[in-house]
């Protein structure tokens, strides 16, 4: 794997998959390419707020994804 990640990669935990699932690398892939479109900066307080929140909730429905495909 890359040692360079980018912030999105970062955020959802790319490289912690103990049980080394594809679909759960996918998913996170996925989510880390979302996170990276939203990662901006913008000099409007509250579009970049909004943005936040955004990758904020991109993470917990990331991490509730993760949980439910890997419920034993």
């Amino acid at each position: 794997m890359n040692d360079t990640l980018t912030f999105g990669e970062r955020a959802v935990g790319l490289n912690f998959n103990p049980s080394g699932d594809p679909d759960v690398d996918r998913v996170k892939r996925l989510y880390a390419e979302i996170i990276d479109m939203l990662a901006v900066n913008h000099a409007d307080s509250e579009k970049s707020r909004l943005y936040h929140i955004a990758i904020i909730e991109a993470q917990t429905a990331q991490m509730w994804a993760v949980k439910a495909m890997t419920w034993r």
